[in-house]
């Protein structure tokens, strides 16, 4: 993927958080894409601390803030990797600001749809629970599978993640069932199962169990750095493209 002719202003929300951070340490790999803006919330410790240094790594100058609107002025890309309850406020600033914005923010309620589907009607708008290309690929396998077995065969998706994630299922678990849902037609509902313990940093698991047979897909993430390059990667292709809803399956298409 090429990078553009001049560096794309990112803006981060959620900068105190795993995700945030792991993003802050590999964004200078991205030449294409230069730190705008670290955006945490209004009682993060890490608010005016240099953002760089606050990831672990070297200082690159720009101080956490809390103002989003004064961010978006300049900035021409949004990931937000941070709250249900903050994101509910990006997403109507990012419409407002034309800003292309990626929310890998997980946990969404169906309240949220309405304000995404309004959103993308005036702006790029990537939905992303899980940015590792992976992942999506696996997705993909699993509704393919679940087209071709049909409702003969039950379906089982687990997912185990370190103990601090608060949403269970995940939300690539929830994306994985939609995908077998939407394939098969089956009327049996996927059965979800999820463990939350140590420092995993994510595993998920499909199981189809037929009559005397079992298939199943897993996908598992070592390493936190996989997710960060997904969405800086992913960010990237997003400002090319028209407003929009769109997901990691999209992107997988032109490969």
């Amino acid at each position: 993927m090429s990078a553009p002719a001049h560096p794309l202003k990112v803006v981060i929300i959620g900068a105190s958080g795993r995700m945030g951070q792991s993003l802050l340490r590999l964004l200078p790999e991205f030449p294409g894409l230069q730190l705008h803006a670290a955006l945490a919330g209004d009682r993060s410790a890490a608010l005016g601390r240099d953002s760089g240094e606050f990831a672990g790594g070297p200082r690159n100058g720009v101080p956490v803030s809390a103002d989003l609107e004064a961010a978006l002025k300049n900035g021409t890309l949004v990931l937000d990797f941070s709250t249900v309850e903050s994101s509910s406020r990006t997403v109507p600033m990012c419409a407002s600001s034309g800003t292309p914005l990626l929310l890998g923010t997980t946990g969404l309620g169906p309240d949220m749809a309405g304000l995404i589907e309004r959103a993308a009607a005036r702006i790029p708008l990537l939905v992303a629970a899980n940015t590792s290309f992976s992942a999506a690929l696996l997705q993909e396998l699993v509704g393919r599978a679940a087209g071709l077995l049909g409702a003969d065969f039950k379906v089982r998706v687990h997912d185990r993640h370190h103990r601090h994630k608060r949403d269970a299922p995940s939300g690539t678990a929830l994306a994985l069932g939609r995908a077998v849902s939407e394939a098969s037609g089956a009327i049996e509902p996927v059965s979800f199962s999820s463990v939350r313990e140590g420092e995993v940093i994510g595993e998920h698991e499909v199981q189809f169990l037929g009559e005397g047979e079992e298939l199943s897909f897993r996908h598992a993430v070592t390493d936190r750095a996989i997710f960060a390059r997904g969405a800086l990667r992913s960010g990237l292709w997003l400002v090319r493209q028209r407003p929009g809803s769109y997901q990691m399956a999209d992107i997988l298409k032109e490969k």
